[in-house]
């Protein structure tokens, strides 16, 4: 990524221990980070949030996995997205493709929310 996404990337630490609690589906892990939105022309500030919940977990069955995410306690990006992290992808299939099967199938609340460290970025 090139500066042109403004969100907030997973605590390298803390990403190992997520992985260990939601164990890839897919080949291809992701886990990096939570998009806020785009901004191609990279004058958008940084968020301030810092903190976070994993809240649910969407899977298409066919090759993209992805953790929903609540943020200052709300799912929905400003663009009507879902706040989430790609968490794993089968070859061929691409992290934005999270978006579209959020949209499109939903997603799946956890028993109990994970709270998370989030470092805001550019990326």
């Amino acid at each position: 990524m090139d500066g042109r996404v403004v969100g907030w990337k997973l605590d390298a630490a803390e990403r190992e221990v997520l992985l260990e609690a939601f164990p890839p589906r897919y080949a291809e892990t992701d886990a990096d980070h939570v998009t806020l939105w785009s901004d191609p022309e990279r004058t958008r500030p940084l968020p301030t949030a810092i903190a976070g919940e994993i809240v649910g977990e969407a899977d298409d069955g066919q090759g993209v996995q992805a953790l929903v995410v609540s943020i200052r306690g709300g799912t929905e990006r400003p663009d009507g997205g879902r706040y989430h992290v790609t968490w794993s992808l089968a070859p061929g299939r691409r992290a934005k493709e999270s978006n579209d099967v959020i949209a499109r199938l939903g997603w799946r609340p956890l028993a109990e929310p994970r709270p998370i460290s989030l470092r805001p970025a550019r990326f």
